[in-house]
């Protein structure tokens, strides 16, 4: 029996902390959240009574009734119970329900906390306990309680007046609408171009790269510049050079680490707090859900010694940074390594990854600025032996130099080297090798990167550390936003180059648009937001939703009511729910007759359908007929569709042709994108049009769906038992029972004896049915 027990929140957590206590300590892991609000109460009434206070049923989640067993056994047998939950709101909130379902007292129970897992800290926390605040749990239960009055109340509202319609949560809505804005503005964007000018010369076997500062707007313009070039010298009119610094950023917060991992790692917001997670439970890194900018001075102690004996007395510089969130109650320490000598802190790569980049911007921080040396050239005309200043001015060449690398040395400042120029005086003569005319367009506004969308979110005050993943993560689960995969459309290109004593002129091609790894808001993304802005403004509201955040940092902080606070936003907000009955739901997205088919004579309507977007031949009133439906062409809006994309629409399905045993090939799209249909059996095509895919390439993904629906079926005994191909690897079956094949078996070697005494000897399928709260004891 141990004298102490120590409770956690995650197991790879409990691991870690146990090799630092001593005998004396058992740690236990309650795997997170115990218990959640109650979708019902037994015997009727709501699980949130707002008339009565907030008062709220809490039920312990299903699969943790063993977990509590365990820890409920364990307590008895402890003398001191220390709970160690994370050091936040969530992690109070915890604590909290832990000494509720355990029956532990609140006002006398150890709390210790640390945003580290090392022998110090935890050494640390364990001489100064503190009992469980208040103020932290009341903050978090406020935004619970929040988020579920907004989803329970709004969501029933969104499925009965909206197509296709899924929810609404009180955080995620206004991050579509950022999206749904963006989107919007690029939509308006109208284009324009102008011709930027470049050219190369050679000066002593080298080559200097320069630019034309001014644009011209017209081709002409450009063609007469190049035009006057012909026969013209050229030499150096000017060099400038100027002493520069560049210095490092403030170590990572929550929030820049996913804007940094995203750009320079390509790493979603949720695979990185994954990692973090992973990293911190293993003891490498302090705790991930932070918005300080703050070091230990243990931490900066450490690093000093590192840096001047890893890179010497002149790399090194003290540095401290300012937190600017208001946040304090839980800004700690900035994301660092526990010991920044370790340089491999994990086997796994994006663990790895992750854990390097952390390293190297906490080094870099305490590190002296890069020294620079940046090279202005100046190129100019001459003509007669004097400067022609005509047709744009001057040509200029920019470089720089590094002098001294400072930070760099681990943090590399950008992608692309800088531009090494050639050593050159002023009226040192050059040549032209070529002159180019490019003509470059006017960029509409950048969608949204997850990284970019945390930053926009987090300067709006919307969200904070804990909640930027979830956000991101829930708007693409409920399919409001999704990441882009084209890499654009292709556009001509006018350019015009210098070629001897000529302007030659050609048309070339280059992509345009790329969504590549940004969130694009669906059209149901842009119909939810619509209609919240226009009926629930409140829920939308950039600078309310940052107002309530605010509002649960001064409960947090024992400045403000929970009650109130949740009294004051719920009226305004019920009353919304009161008159949403008076929406006309026909109101509710665009609909718009896109022209009339020329065979039938019935209208092509436009509109969303249950699954978005979709093209309804035929009126909904007409009782005699109902109408046919086509989804909409992929990349176009309802508000764009024309009348021969509709048509082309409506000639889907196509009969493509015959199997060789006489079956009907089907091409259509779907849900998921383009297939084609033989009987029941369904073959995505992707990406192949089903308009235009050909009997050829019909039969051959026929074939191969075959091919891999046989491969599926490695054996059948006849009664019932199956060798099968699995998605982890093959295994036997019955239908009520899996037994998995070991790696080193051949599944074609099984005999059917063997599969039965596998499928007796495999354990049986978990059952996931919830037994009735209502069966008497």
């Amino acid at each position: 029996m141990k004298k102490n027990l120590v409770i956690v929140e995650s197991p790879a957590k409990a691991k870690t902390i146990e090799k630092y206590l001593g005998s004396d300590f058992k740690v236990l892991s309650s795997v997170g959240h115990i218990r959640s609000i109650a979708k019902k109460v037994r015997g009727g009434g709501e699980p949130i009574e707002v008339s009565n206070g907030f008062k709220t049923t809490y039920e312990i989640d299903p699969e943790k009734k063993k977990i509590i067993s365990e820890l409920k056994k364990a307590v008895k047998e402890a003398e001191t119970v220390w709970l160690a939950t994370d050091e936040d709101r969530e992690g109070e909130a915890i604590a909290w329900h832990l000494c509720e379902v355990l029956k532990l007292d609140t006002k006398t129970t150890k709390r210790i906390v640390f945003h580290e897992i090392t022998k110090n800290a935890i050494e640390e926390a364990v001489k100064n306990p503190r009992t469980i605040d208040m103020s932290l749990v009341q903050a978090q239960q406020a935004r619970q309680i929040l988020d579920r009055i907004v989803g329970f109340e709004l969501s029933p509202v969104v499925w009965q007046k909206v197509p296709g319609g899924k929810s609404a949560g009180r955080v995620q809505s206004p991050a579509v609408r950022l999206l749904v804005e963006r989107e919007r503005e690029i939509d308006s964007f109208e284009g324009s171009f102008q011709f930027k000018i470049t050219a190369e010369f050679s000066v002593n076997s080298e080559v200097l790269k320069a630019e034309l500062p001014k644009k011209f707007d017209t081709e002409e313009e450009a063609s007469v510049f190049l035009t006057d070039l012909i026969n013209s010298q050229f030499a150096v009119k000017d060099v400038s050079t100027s002493p520069a610094t560049r210095n490092p950023g403030a170590p990572y917060t929550t929030s820049t680490l996913q804007q940094d991992a995203n750009s320079r790692l390509g790493f979603s917001a949720k695979a990185t707090m994954s990692a973090a997670q992973k990293l911190y439970q293993e003891g490498k890194i302090t705790y991930m859900r932070t918005d300080s900018v703050n070091l230990s001075s243990q931490a900066l102690a450490q690093m000093t010694e590192y840096i001047k004996g890893e890179f010497g007395d002149q790399y090194h510089q003290f540095r401290t940074f300012k937190t600017k969130s208001s946040s304090a109650q839980e800004a700690h320490e900035a994301i660092r390594p526990t010991d920044v000598k370790t340089e491999i802190a994990s086997s796994d790569e994006y663990n790895q990854k992750l854990y390097d980049l952390i390293r190297r911007r906490t080094l870099a921080s305490q590190m002296a600025p890069a020294k620079l040396e940046r090279t202005e050239i100046t190129i100019s005309v001459l003509e007669n032996g004097k400067w022609k200043m005509e047709n744009g001015g001057d040509f200029v060449a920019k470089g720089e130099i590094v002098i001294f690398d400072g930070f760099l040395r681990v943090y590399g400042g950008s992608k692309k080297d800088p531009e090494i120029l050639p050593n050159v005086q002023v009226k040192d003569d050059l040549n032209i090798i070529s002159a180019l005319a490019k003509q470059v367009f006017a960029r509409p506004p950048a969608r949204y990167t997850e990284g970019s969308l945390v930053k926009k979110l987090e300067d709006l005050g919307i969200g904070r550390p804990s909640t930027y993943a979830t956000i991101i993560n829930t708007v693409q689960v409920r399919g409001y936003a999704e990441k882009g995969e084209s890499e654009g459309e292709p556009r001509d290109v006018i350019q015009l180059s210098l070629d001897g004593d000529e302007v030659k002129r050609e048309i070339i091609q280059e992509k345009t648009g790329s969504d590549r790894g940004k969130l694009v808001p669906t059209a149901s993304g842009q119909l939810i937001s619509d209609f919240l802005t226009n009926h629930f403004d409140q829920v939308v509201d950039y600078g309310f939703t940052a107002n309530v955040e605010e509002e649960f940092d001064q409960i947090a902080g024992g400045n403000l009511e929970r009650n109130k606070m949740l009294d004051e936003f719920y009226k305004p907000f019920h009353r919304l729910i009161e008159n949403s009955g008076n929406i006309d739901r026909s109101t509710v997205g665009q609909s718009r007759e896109v022209g009339i088919h020329p065979k039938s004579g019935k209208p092509i309507i436009a509109r969303f359908g249950r699954f978005g977007p979709m093209l309804q031949l035929g009126a909904t009133e007409d009782e005699t007929e109902k109408p046919q439906f086509a989804p909409m062409p992929k990349g176009v809006k309802i508000e764009n569709v024309t009348l021969d994309q509709a048509l082309k629409a409506f000639e889907l399905p196509r009969l493509v042709g015959q199997t060789e045993d006489g079956k009907d090939i089907k091409a259509n799209i779907g849900r998921f994108g383009p297939y084609i249909q033989v009987e029941k059996l369904f073959v995505s095509i992707k990406p192949l049009d089903p308009h235009t895919i050909t009997l050829e390439e019909a039969l051959e993904h026929y074939s191969a769906k075959l091919k891999a629906e046989a491969e599926k079926n490695i054996a059948d005994f006849g009664d019932g038992i199956k060798v099968l191909n699995g998605r982890f690897g093959p295994y036997i079956t019955d239908g009520k029972k899996n037994a998995k094949i070991p790696k080193d078996t051949d599944p074609k070697s099984i005999t059917h004896d063997e599969a039965k005494i596998m499928l007796k000897e495999a354990p049986a399928k978990k059952s996931f049915k919830r037994r009735s709260s209502s069966k008497k004891k």
